[in-house]
C-alpha cells in the first residue's frame, strides 16, 4: 500500500508544493504566490492546497520546509523573514487544528540538506555539509544523517561568519556579504560605480565572459572569498562530504572553479583534500528534505 503526503516549500514569494509518495516520489507539483499580508490569508491557502489533495488521496501528514530559525520540537519559528506572521504563534499546532493531519516542518535549508542524505548526492555517507549560495548563504550541519540545530538553532548559518574587516570593530564583513551572490553584486556595484538593482548574477558573468577585466577581478575574489570558507570549514568539522547548492551551482563551470581554487590554497596535510560536490537536487530539494523529515520526526 502506497501512502501519500502534502508537502509544502514555503517562501518569501511563492509556495511549491506537492502531492508525494514514501520514496520520495511525486505524483503532482505545481506552486502559488505566497499570501502575505495575514496569517488567516496563508492558512487559507495551506488548507486549499491539501482539500484539494484530499480529494483523490487519503493523505497521512503535511511535511512543509519554512524559512527562519524553526524549532522543530515547539512548533515556533523565531527569527526574521519574509513573512512576519509565521513568527510568534505556534505554527505546527496551528496547521494541524487546520487541517487535521500530522504536521512537520524544517528549515528551508536543512531540508535541502536531507534531501541529499536521503536519496542525493550525499545519500552514501553520514557526515556532511550543505552550503546553500544565494542572496546569502545559509546551509546544513548533517551528522550521522541528524541535522545539527545547535543550543540556539543557528547551526549552519555559515553566513555569519566573519571573514575581513574586523580588526579595531566590533563585526566586519561577513561570508554571506563577500561570497554570496548578493556580496558578489555589491562589490561589482562598487567597483563599476553603478546601482546593485541593475545587476544580478546572471550580468555579472555574461559581463565576464565578455571580456570585462573588472568584473573578471571580482569574481576572481569572489571564488577565493568562497573557497576559505569551505576550507576553514573543512577543518573545523571534517566532513565526509561538503555540497554546494543554490542556482548558481548549476552554472556551467562553477564548482569546478571553487575546487581549482581550493587546491591553490592547499594546506599540507597528507591525506586530505578539500573539495566540494553539486547538490544533486534543485527546485524540488526543499519539498524532498520536507517529506523525509517528517518521516523520520513520525518514525521517532
Amino acid at each position: 500500500m502506497v501512502n501519500y503526503y502534502a508537502v509544502l516549500d514555503v517562501g518569501g514569494s511563492s509556495i511549491k508544493y506537492a502531492l508525494m509518495d514514501e520514496t520520495g516520489g511525486f505524483i503532482q507539483k505545481s506552486s502559488v504566490p505566497t499570501p502575505k499580508k495575514s496569517l488567516t490569508m496563508f492558512m487559507d491557502m495551506v488548507d486549499s492546497i491539501v482539500k484539494e489533495f484530499q480529494k483523490d488521496y487519503l493523505l497521512k501528514g503535511l511535511a512543509v520546509s519554512m524559512p527562519g530559525a524553526v524549532n522543530v520540537e515547539t512548533g515556533i519559528i523565531e527569527g526574521v523573514t519574509a513573512l512576519p506572521f509565521i513568527h510568534g504563534p505556534n505554527m505546527k499546532e496551528l496547521l494541524q487544528e487546520r487541517t487535521q493531519l500530522p504536521v512537520e516542518f524544517e528549515n528551508d535549508a536543512n531540508c535541502a540538506g536531507l534531501a541529499e542524505g536521503w536519496i542525493g548526492a550525499a545519500k552514501d555517507v553520514k557526515d556532511y555539509l550543505c552550503i546553500v549560495i544565494g542572496t546569502g548563504i545559509g546551509g546544513a550541519v548533517v551528522l550521522d544523517k541528524k541535522v545539527r540545530h545547535g543550543k540556539n538553532g543557528f547551526a549552519g548559518e555559515f553566513g555569519y561568519m566573519i571573514m575581513e574587516d574586523y580588526l579595531g570593530r566590533r563585526a566586519g564583513e561577513t561570508w554571506s556579504s563577500l561570497a554570496a551572490v548578493g556580496g558578489l553584486i555589491n562589490q561589482v556595484a562598487k567597483r563599476k560605480d553603478v546601482d546593485p538593482d541593475v545587476l544580478t548574477g546572471k550580468k555579472i558573468f555574461e559581463l565576464a565572459e565578455n571580456g570585462d577585466t573588472d568584473v573578471q577581478d571580482e569574481i576572481g575574489k569572489f571564488l577565493q572569498r568562497l573557497a576559505v570558507g569551505i576550507y576553514n570549514l573543512q577543518f573545523i568539522i571534517d566532513p565526509e562530504k561538503i555540497l554546494i547548492g543554490g542556482a548558481i551551482s548549476h552554472r556551467e563551470g562553477f564548482v569546478e572553479q571553487i575546487n581549482a581554487t581550493l587546491q591553490q590554497l592547499k594546506y599540507e596535510q597528507e591525506g586530505l583534500t578539500v573539495q566540494v560536490e553539486r547538490c544533486q537536487f534543485g527546485n524540488d530539494s526543499n519539498l524532498i528534505g520536507a517529506l523525509y523529515h517528517f518521516l523520520q520526526r513520525q518514525k521517532d
